[in-house]
């Protein structure tokens, strides 16, 4: 018998609109494995559906989650990105709603980024039975040792639910303190890894984007810029080993780990295209080395992308990294004015930001720069110098976003306290939907911001100079590619 179902949702194409038809990656939903795993080692009988990757609609997920008649069925809102938890809640709680109104006879409980930044908020949105407030592995296993052995549910860890319409919200849970014993590795069977695919970029002068995975090799993040939500499941569990609030946990998983995953899927799948999916992944010197060593001795020929801080790239590292077939990095760049970057707890300066960009080509590491637009203290001229100097630069790709107060940031806490407009749908969290509504700046509207960040993606994307060095760095195929997704215009409803 199962005891649970974990379901990735599906909502690809609210989240992007357009951009969903081949242009968009499509990942692996690591936590809902690593779950998998974690609960598989506590004994429970476990299956999992990525009905992401397989296209699923809720009807035909409901007939599967019936087909099975679990105990409980978890939906799994986590993401790569920090706004991926939140841009897919419509799905999730439209996935709830469809189970919890057929004939299923077991509970349901959301777990993942959002729900954790807001688990009293999901409760009373959701028809779910219970909302996880933490990272997910131990509540999951406590709660379905409750059900099975009838014990009191308000004695699981990490729990939120009503009684009698009196929301109860219970114990912080420990998060998971030894990776490799209890959550070692992906269930990569489970998945259908065909069905992945890279960002398109990743795959630019190869003949294809599959076969792609992705996987954690760290947990969290010490830094704290405040536009992000990355720690927000993390949160219960770092004050169960005694961290202080505004401390930030960061759990690695060993090198030995990483690499037998790795055999694992080269081996049996053929993967080729591989993101290590950590929030930071060069910044352990000692960590990134033995990988990167275990990686150089295989000889694989892997075309991996990660992601670094600018104040983070060392010339050891790099040459590291380049030999170990990592051949994109991409840097939180986010802007140009120094009054900006200091409102985001940013502080490189544009001389590191030279060196790093020097040293990772001088090893062939491609470069992708992230931007933000709207940050507190930007205007037009700070946006339009920003702009510029990303276009100046010559980085293989760029990704634009607009400043946003993603649940469980310290900006989404300052929109609420000061009232600030936020997207009336959780949809419009995803910088590419229909309903994305940016923050306001100290003089600009959101709706100003966000006219900006799609002229400038545009004005980026369409110049003659980007394209002709996309051109002939990569190829004419690369060039095609990114003529092709230039010609979609997104639809906006809050945008001038």
């Amino acid at each position: 018998m199962t005891d649970i179902i974990l379901i990735n949702p599906s909502g690809r194409k609210k989240t992007y609109q357009e951009l969903d038809s081949g242009f968009t990656a499509i990942e692996i939903p690591i936590w809902a494995g690593l779950i998998t795993t974690f609960l598989r080692n506590k004994d429970h009988q476990v299956k999992l559906i990525d009905a992401n990757a397989l296209g699923l609609g809720p009807e035909e997920t409901l007939e599967l989650v019936l087909k099975e008649s679990p105990l409980l069925v978890a939906v799994i809102a986590y993401g790569h990105n920090p706004s991926a938890s939140t841009q897919t809640m419509p799905a999730t709680l439209g996935l709830i709603e469809k189970i919890n109104e057929s004939s299923f006879k077991g509970k349901s409980i959301i777990v993942g980024g959002h729900a954790a930044a807001l688990p009293k908020k999901t409760l009373d949105e959701s028809s779910a039975d219970f909302v996880c407030s933490g990272e997910g592995p131990h509540t999951l296993d406590k709660l379905l040792r409750a059900l099975k052995e009838d014990l009191p549910i308000k004695d699981v860890e990490g729990l939120c639910f009503k009684i009698n319409d009196q929301v109860i919200q219970t114990n912080p849970s420990p998060f998971v303190e030894k990776l490799d014993l209890e959550m070692g590795s992906i269930p990569w069977d489970d998945f259908p890894i065909q069905n992945y695919r890279s960002h398109n970029w990743h795959a630019f002068g190869h003949d294809s984007r599959q076969p792609y995975i992705s996987l954690y090799t760290t947990l969290g993040c010490p830094y704290s810029c405040s536009f992000c939500c990355i720690q927000a499941p993390f949160k219960e569990g770092e004050l169960s080993v005694g961290l202080k609030p505004q401390s930030s946990s960061y759990r690695k998983w060993s090198s030995e780990s990483i690499l037998s995953q790795i055999d694992h899927v080269v081996t049996k799948y053929k993967v080729k295209h591989i993101k290590f999916a950590d929030e930071l992944f060069v910044l352990d010197k000692n960590h990134v080395t033995k990988i990167c060593d275990g990686l150089i001795e295989r000889n694989y020929d892997l075309n991996i992308w990660a992601y670094s801080r600018v104040d983070t790239i060392t010339e050891s590292l790099v040459k590291k990294l380049s030999m170990a077939g990592v051949k994109w990095i991409c840097l939180g760049i986010e802007s140009f004015n120094e009054e900006s970057l200091d409102d985001v707890n940013k502080n490189f300066t544009k001389a590191q930001l030279k060196d790093s960009i020097k040293m990772l080509k001088e090893n062939k590491i491609n470069i992708i720069g992230n931007f933000i637009f709207g940050l507190p203290s930007d205007t037009i001229s700070s946006m339009t110098e920003t702009l510029k100097l990303a276009m100046e630069l010559e980085l293989d790709f760029a990704n634009f976003y607009s400043a946003m107060a993603y649940p469980g940031s310290e900006l989404y806490k300052e929109a609420v306290q000061k009232g600030f407009p936020l997207p009336e749908n959780w949809d419009g969290y995803s910088q590419h939907s229909f309903n994305c509504l940016p923050l306001p700046t100290n003089s600009l509207s959101g709706s100003e911001v966000l006219n900006f960040r799609d002229s400038a993606f545009h004005q980026y994307f369409e110049d003659p100079a980007y394209l002709e060095y996309v051109n002939g760095k990569f190829g004419p195929s690369a060039k095609a590619e990114i003529e092709s997704f230039t010609k979609i215009k997104l639809k906006r409803k809050h945008s001038k």
